[in-house]
Parts: structure tokens; C-alpha cells; sequence
């Protein structure tokens, strides 16, 4: 277990304790706070006991704060905080004065300091014990609950005031409340600024009722807690909405989460109002011919062009220096680092069929879509594929095929494939190549949030089937393909 004091001297770490007509706890906690931490501030939040007398009295050093009208919790940490920051402390332990905290567990947020740099750490109560009263149990849950509506960070007890704080880190402590609530606004605030918040373990004592001196007013603060979740949530939609707008915003965490929600929400909702209608009412009440099927290709070439141009923070650009149309049937290969690539090669014209995955191929809402396109699952492999995609090609359909066969989840070039350059060979079939950059960057393998920043799409020189120069067979151009796109240069026409 770590040295407290030594380790709390080396960190600049202080204790602040808030204390408002705790005079009967108040100097106990102090005592019990002596082994453990040599730099203690003393909030006294304009006490109307015997507090005042007894802090100028304490026979230990302590730095002691004071002011004559009672302002709150909350205005009493952003005091402690200020005054901490004056002396040159970098960290601040919050612990209350009344007794329920365990001075011994000190050690606990020095391992946890230790572990987690520069984390706010947050203690971690049973939320459930002997003499808590069911007031507070229920408001436990109920700011656990709207933290992780606000936040999408799960912590397990909000509302404790043993925690460490990283003081230069720390925004938001020019507080929308100054009671109780602060604490979790101050939560709130820092996730969104992309504080890494730590939970430990710590043990607490309710004294039985008769004993139990509490400020907490059940109505009152309650209301005010609903308040400001209220406004939080109000904050939420409206600050990451103003971020992803104007990108300039430092609440980076907040606009990635909304501005994924907000893009798959509306993908989602978008493919059950326009594709899958669409496909039903070409299918059964349309003739069926490839003219009509080709409008629906058309259709939802748009619809794919209307979603990637419209990710929120998310500019896409085309370069297209050889005026590619697609409206000669050809072999499409591109790298893979993303779940957005399809998206952006199937935007490219109506003409471009694609290889899917098998989750893809089965999934409820695309399922009837991607076979009245005609798409086939790449899991069928390419040789069993090669029939259909001849009838394609033969009906002016372009094929997109990509080598790699799996994203690359550092956006480096993986191993290429012969598949692609195999079909062209076997089947006669121009080539086209394009470069995708960008898309693992916004929207990144193994990861579920979509971030802002630049897609750019590449369309290279078509090369017809009996090109040499860049390979003599399908073995030859694999190779060819694969170098050049690990050592792709923007500034020459690709």
C-alpha cells in the first residue's frame, strides 16, 4: 500500500474538507486525517456553530478558509479549489466533515492516483446498507441514471464527496448551482471535456438516526437535482448539436456521441422510409425489366451520396482527374478501412454493384434490398461468384471487390488478394482502382463512434483488359497494385 504522505508530497496533493455545523465530527475527521496527508484546507461554509472557534483553535497546521454566510457545497469546493490552486497544489481530495467518510482509505485514492494519471477518481459506496436512508439510496440511482443519459459514462455513485481531482483539469467550476448538485454537475462537466473519471472502492458509516446530522433537504434539494439534469440534458442536445456544427467546440467526447447517434439513427430510420418501401413497390407493382431495375440503382446511388454528404463534421471530397462515368462495365478494387467505404464506392454511380458480408446479406432491413440489387455475399468466395458476376458486367454493371478482404484497423495497406485481378483477367474485364482516405480515421474498425474529420475519394485511370503495363498476368498486377498503394502519392494524378 502506497506511503500517503509521501506520495501526497511528491503529487502536490492537498485535502479539502467543506464543513458547515459539523462541529461535533468535524475535529475527529481531522485527527483522523493527520496520518495520512500533511496539507489539509479547511472550508468552513459560514457555520453558525462552534466550527469557527474550533478550526482556529486546532492544534495541527491546516490551511483554513472561511466566509460568514452560509453559499453551499458547492460554492464551498470552488473556494477550496481556488485556494488550492493559489499554494501550488496539482490534486485535491474532497472528503465531508461529518463523519461517513473513512479517513483510512486515503491509501485507496493514492493506488488508484497511481494507477489513473491525471483521472478525476470518484469513491464507490454500497449504495445499499444498514442505516442509509431509502432518500438517499433513490437519489443515488437517480443521478447514477441521468450521469449516464448526459455522459454515456457508467459510474456506480455520483453523489459522494470523497473523490481526487486533477485541479488544472478541472472546467465548469463557475457552477450553474452552488448546493448539493454541484458535485454532479462537476461530473458531468468533465466528461465532456474528456476527463477520465476512475471509481474505487470505499466504505462509509451511517450513524443510526437519532445520531445522523444531515443538510440534505429531501424536497428541496431533490428539486433542484431534477433542475439541473434538466438543464444538463438541455446542455447535452444543444452544445453537442452547436459542436458538430461549427467544429470548434472542446467537448470532444459529447460531439462524437451525438454525432453518432444522429447518424445512425437516421440511417436507420432513412433505410426503413426509402429502400425497403422502394423495393417492394418495384418489385411487385413495377414490370420487371432491367430499365426499372436500373431506376432503383439510380434511386439509391442518391439516397448513398444523401448520407455521406451528410455525416455531421464530416466533409467528403471526390477527386476524379480521369472523368470516370462507370458507364463501361469494369472491375472496381478498392482498399478497405472502413464500414463507410461501401458507402462511398456505391455513391460513385448508379452502375456499381458490390460484394457484401453475410451479416449484411441476411440483415432483416437490407435483406430484400441487396438481392433486388443484385449484390452478392463475398462469403459464396469469388470463383463461385464468377458466373453472376459475368451477367453483370455483360449488363453494364461495374463490380467493386476489395483485395484486402477485411478492414485494416490502422489504415495501413494489408495484403492484397488475386480474386479481383483474377475476375479481370478470366473475364475480360477493364479495371478501375480507387483510394479511399479517411474513412478508418472517422469511422475506425473495432470502434463504435463516428468521428469528424475528411473523407477523400480517389478514382483512378481505367485500364482495359489487355493493359500490360501494369503487370503481365493477374500474379504480376496483384503485386503492382499492392506496392503502389502502400506508397501512394497524392500529389500526382492517381
Amino acid at each position: 500500500m502506497t506511503d500517503c504522505k509521501a506520495y501526497f508530497k511528491a503529487t502536490h496533493t492537498c485535502v479539502i474538507v467543506p464543513t458547515y455545523n459539523n462541529q461535533g465530527t468535524l475535529i475527529q475527521v481531522l485527527e483522523r486525517l493527520q496520518p495520512f496527508a500533511d496539507d489539509i484546507l479547511v472550508v468552513n461554509d459560514g457555520s453558525t456553530d462552534n466550527t469557527q472557534q474550533l478550526l482556529e483553535n486546532y492544534q495541527h497546521p491546516i490551511t483554513l478558509v472561511s466566509y460568514p454566510q452560509n453559499q453551499g457545497k458547492g460554492y464551498a469546493l470552488r473556494q477550496g479549489f481556488q485556494k488550492a490552486l493559489s499554494l501550488g497544489f496539482e490534486n485535491a481530495i474532497t472528503i465531508d466533515s461529518d463523519g461517513q467518510h473513512y479517513p483510512e482509505d486515503l491509501p485507496l485514492f493514492a493506488d488508484a492516483m497511481q494507477k489513473h494519471p491525471g483521472a478525476l477518481i470518484v469513491g464507490n459506496r454500497k449504495l445499499v446498507q444498514e442505516n442509509m436512508a431509502g432518500k438517499s439510496t433513490f437519489a443515488n440511482y437517480f443521478s447514477n441514471f441521468w450521469f449516464m443519459v448526459q455522459t454515456w459514462q457508467y459510474l456506480p455513485d455520483t453523489q459522494t464527496g470523497y473523490r481526487v481531482y486533477p485541479l488544472r483539469k478541472l472546467r465548469g467550476t463557475r457552477f450553474l448551482t452552488s448546493r448539493y448538485e454541484a458535485e454532479l454537475e462537476l461530473l458531468v462537466f468533465q466528461a465532456w471535456h474528456g476527463v477520465k473519471l476512475v471509481s474505487t472502492p470505499i466504505r462509509v458509516y451511517y450513524p443510526p438516526k437519532e445520531e445522523r446530522v444531515s443538510h440534505f433537504r429531501p424536497f428541496h434539494d431533490f428539486m433542484r437535482i431534477s433542475l439541473l439534469n434538466t438543464v444538463l440534458c438541455i446542455l447535452c442536445l444543444c452544445y453537442g448539436w452547436w459542436s458538430m456544427v461549427w467544429h470548434s467546440s472542446p467537448v470532444r467526447s459529447l460531439r462524437v456521441r451525438l454525432l453518432t447517434i444522429w447518424d445512425l439513427t437516421f440511417a436507420l430510420v432513412s433505410a426503413m422510409l426509402v429502400p425497403l418501401p422502394l423495393v417492394f413497390i418495384f418489385k411487385w407493382f413495377l414490370p420487371k425489366t432491367d430499365r426499372q431495375k436500373l431506376k432503383y440503382h439510380k434511386i439509391l446511388c442518391a439516397y448513398f451520396r444523401f448520407l455521406l454528404h451528410h455525416i455531421p463534421g464530416v466533409k467528403v471530397t471526390l477527386d476524379n482527374p480521369y472523368r470516370e462515368q462507370f458507364a463501361k462495365p469494369s472491375i472496381l478494387f478498392c482498399n478497405h478501412q472502413s464500414h463507410l467505404d461501401l458507402l462511398s464506392v456505391l455513391s460513385l454511380s448508379p452502375r456499381v454493384v458490390a460484394m457484401t458480408n453475410q451479416w449484411v446479406w441476411d440483415f432483416w432491413i437490407y435483406k430484400p434490398v441487396l438481392r433486388y440489387l443484385e449484390y452478392y455475399p463475398a462469403t459464396e468466395g469469388l470463383e463461385n461468384s464468377e458466373g453472376h458476376i459475368e451477367s453483370l458486367l455483360k449488363r453494364g454493371y461495374s463490380i467493386v471487390i476489395f483485395p484486402e478482404g477485411t478492414r485494416s484497423a490502422a489504415c495501413k495497406i494489408l495484403k492484397f488478394r488475386r480474386g479481383a485481378f483474377y475476375l479481370a483477367e478470366t473475364l475480360k474485364a477493364d479495371m478501375v482502382p480507387v483510394f479511399l482516405d479517411g474513412t478508418g480515421r472517422v469511422f475506425p474498425k473495432k470502434e463504435t463512434m463516428i468521428y469528424p474529420g475528411e473523407i477523400r475519394i480517389h478514382v483512378g485511370k481505367r485500364f482495359s483488359a489487355d493493359d500490360t503495363s501494369t503487370g503481365e498476368n493477374y500474379r504480376e498486377k496483384t503485386r503492382y497494385w499492392h506496392k503502389y498503394y502502400e506508397n501512394i502519392d497524392f500529389e500526382k494524378p492517381f
